[in-house]
């Protein structure tokens, strides 16, 4: 009802170019049998003469009728005008016979090339099209041909085993094709004047071939599985610390359960790329090329009538996994999102108790589990009708072959035996060849899941560890030099900006100001978590960046305000990445972070668990076990990140004496613990606005003077 004048004048142009070429070539076809009889020209001279003038007639009319031949157009043209010669051709020098399309042709030949060349043209237009669709598909497969080599290369320590399962496969396969071969002489040797001898000699040979078969394809799945453990053991855990390389701001904008899922499912979809389609993939093409081989010796034009099922199969195929792959990509997509839901919630459990959020969050996790759900039932209705299609394909192809087989029989040219025998070969070709066409799909989407996996193993942190040095000596004297720095979740916002401060030797520093001035990300950006986007940081009048990783690690430790243990002793969280540490060590940093006496009291001492994160344990505790963490490593910076609040007068007086000869940095908001420092560096708008001792500050009445009450918890602080 909405369509235009134009929209109608095309439709209306296209139907009449439609009729005009029917009416043309009909005309033509039938011409041909007609001018047989008194042609001069030799039986192949006429039929490529024909095809010809068919094609340019054609060709003509669809110019006059749509002004325009575009490739699609040209390639039906060209198939429809050939195809009846090809094939007349080839018969004739191959098996000297004659066709039934040949002088005698009539509308069902006309009919069959009509469809064989529509079929064949589509299956070219989807499988290689044109300009940027064809620019882009190569692309596509490019990078599909890539990955799947780099998957293959990471097969490399288990290729013996892959060897053996190829060479299983392949005993497998030729043990399998014979089998009905043998039923059909058994057939043959039933139907026919019984004889003992050759009944007998045709069972064993079917047993042989049975055993064989058997034993090689369980010696092909067991080497393949064991490869398989192996490699998916392997890639999860390069992957798994490909991870832990990122920098922090990776973290904070990428979903945990996108990285779960990453490990969890796509490196088990990775596995299949090679092991389990490539596997299925030879052992079907060498069983189809058998099958085919074994098949034309039984009957040459059975087998070429079984194989137009090919084109028409490969269409749907294609056209299946277009549309279902971009189904499944969002349903990963979709699951990793409720992934991300259970994550959130399990970790953040006290708070969805104390806000008695318990029905929001089921609500949540429903509404992504229903948007999974719908795109799931978007899959179901294609997967439907592929397998409608496909079915009907198959059960079409068997009726046509059991038709022209009963007239084969009749006519002298198969025994039913053959025809027994073909039948099973047809049945498994079938298959196979449906089985072909959907594992280059499922390779696909197995290739594009490793995509994802190898964007993580070849993604570089954005904070380097590439630093090489080591020194014996280390002071511990550190400057911020003219420091910018935005967070990569907001680059807009500045948090610092031409920051500069001097932290030295053997001193101590307390960093104050109101939240979200500076202070803590202070301590990330010595800390290494980020990359700071103008200035430097100098350790010791070197580049932090120029240090070894795990050296820096270990002479700058931190302990923050929420100290994160994990499960284990209370010994392997104190040694908590150091490969050697005696037990002399943990203890001796235990009492100077003051943990010593109240983990003696415990059943096992060093020895007692303390829970999932820590949760055995008391707030204090764990601040505790955290600071003797960071003194064991004898650390030259010591980083404490509001730990005061959490530890009483002793513990704080301990931990505090314990680190006379280090830099110590301090963020604090109790006065008792900013008073010690030797430095007091007030921090606004991203700058140093004040510096000094508390007294020079309190004198100065600046800043410092100012927030006193808001800075600090004691109500009466000393002036």
């Amino acid at each position: 009802l909405c369509m235009t004048t134009a929209d109608m004048a095309k439709v209306t142009g296209k139907g009449i170019a439609l009729v005009s070429a029917v009416c043309v070539d009909l005309s033509l076809f039938y011409a041909a049998g007609l001018v047989a009889t008194r042609s001069v020209f030799g039986h192949f001279a006429r039929l490529w003469l024909h095809a010809a003038l068919r094609c340019s007639a054609l060709s003509a009319v669809t110019l006059l009728t749509l002004g325009d031949l575009n490739p699609l157009l040209i390639r039906v043209i060209a198939s429809h005008s050939l195809l009846p010669a090809v094939f007349e051709t080839g018969t004739k020098a191959l098996y000297r016979e004659e066709t039934e399309c040949g002088p005698s042709a009539d509308a069902r030949c006309w009919l069959v090339c009509a469809a064989a060349s529509l079929v064949g043209a589509l299956f070219w237009e989807i499988s290689v099209p044109d300009a940027e669709d064809a620019a882009a598909g190569k692309e596509k497969k490019q990078k599909a041909r890539v990955l799947f080599l780099r998957v293959l290369a990471l097969y490399k320590p288990e290729y013996l085993l892959l060897l053996g399962g190829l060479l299983m496969l392949t005993l497998a396969v030729l043990c399998e094709m014979f089998i009905p071969f043998y039923t059909g002489r058994v057939i043959d040797i039933l139907g026919t004047q019984y004889r003992p001898n050759e009944f007998v000699s045709a069972l064993l040979f079917m047993g042989l071939y049975s055993l064989g078969s058997s034993f090689s394809a369980g010696c092909r799945g067991g080497f393949l599985m064991c490869a398989i453990s192996a490699f998916t053991c392997r890639i999860k855990v390069q992957l798994f610390g490909a991870l832990t390389r990122q920098e922090i701001g990776f973290f904070e904008t990428t979903k945990t359960g996108e990285i779960t899922s990453r490990l969890s499912k796509d490196t088990t979809l990775m596995r299949r790329a090679v092991c389990l389609n490539v596997n299925v993939l030879l052992r079907t093409f060498i069983k189809t090329l058998g099958m085919i081989s074994l098949m034309m010796n039984l009957s040459w034009k059975l087998t070429f009538l079984v194989l137009m099922e090919v084109p028409i199969t490969s269409l749907i195929q294609n056209i299946y996994d277009t549309h279902y792959q971009r189904l499944s990509l969002a349903v990963h997509d979709s699951m990793a999102l409720a992934n991300e839901v259970v994550n959130e919630v399990v970790s953040s459990i006290h708070v969805l108790r104390s806000f008695n959020t318990e029905k929001h969050e089921a609500r949540r996790y429903d509404d992504r589990l229903m948007d999974t759900h719908i795109l799931k039932m978007r899959q179901n209705p294609v997967r439907a009708v592929y397998l409608l299609a496909r079915r009907l394909t198959g059960l079409g192809m068997q009726v046509v072959m059991m038709y022209y087989g009963r007239l084969f029989i009749r006519s002298g040219q198969m025994t039913t035996g053959n025809l027994v025998s073909f039948i099973l070969y047809q049945s498994d070709l079938g298959d196979n060849i449906r089985t072909l066409t959907y594992i280059f799909g499922d390779m696909l989407n197995s290739v594009g899941a490793a995509g994802k996996v190898f964007e993580y193993l070849d993604r570089k942190a954005q904070v380097s560890m590439e630093g090489k040095l080591k020194p014996d000596q280390l002071t511990g004297n550190v400057v911020f030099r003219n420091l910018s720095f935005a967070y990569p979740t907001y680059p807009d916002k500045t948090v610092l900006q031409d920051f500069s401060l001097e932290l030295k030797s053997g001193q101590m520093t307390a960093l104050v100001g109101t939240s979200g001035k500076g202070k803590s990300t202070c301590v990330s950006l010595l800390q290494r978590f980020y990359e700071q986007q103008d200035g430097e940081i100098l350790l010791d009048n070197e580049p932090l960046k120029s240090y070894d990783h795990r050296f820096l690690h270990k002479k700058i430790a931190l302990v923050s305000q929420e100290p994160v243990l994990f499960s284990g002793s209370i010994r392997d969280n104190i040694a908590y990445g150091l490969a050697e540490c005696s037990l002399d060590e943990i203890q001796e940093a235990a009492r100077k972070a003051n943990a010593h006496d109240f983990i003696m009291k415990l059943e096992k001492g060093y020895d007692a668990e303390v829970g999932e994160g820590g949760g055995q344990l008391s707030k204090s505790q764990r601040q505790q076990i955290a600071i003797a963490r960071a003194l064991v490593r004898q650390p030259q910076v010591l980083i404490l990140d509001e730990i005061t609040s959490s530890l009483d007068m002793t513990s704080e007086n301990k931990a505090l004496a314990s680190c006379p000869n280090q830099t110590l940095l301090v963020i604090a908001h109790k006065l008792r613990t900013i008073q010690r420092a030797d430095q007091i560096v007030v921090i606004d708008g991203g700058r140093v606005q004040e510096r000094g001792t508390h007294q020079e500050l309190m004198e100065l009445k600046g800043s410092y003077y100012r927030l006193r009450e808001e800075l600090f918890e004691e109500e009466n602080p000393a002036q």
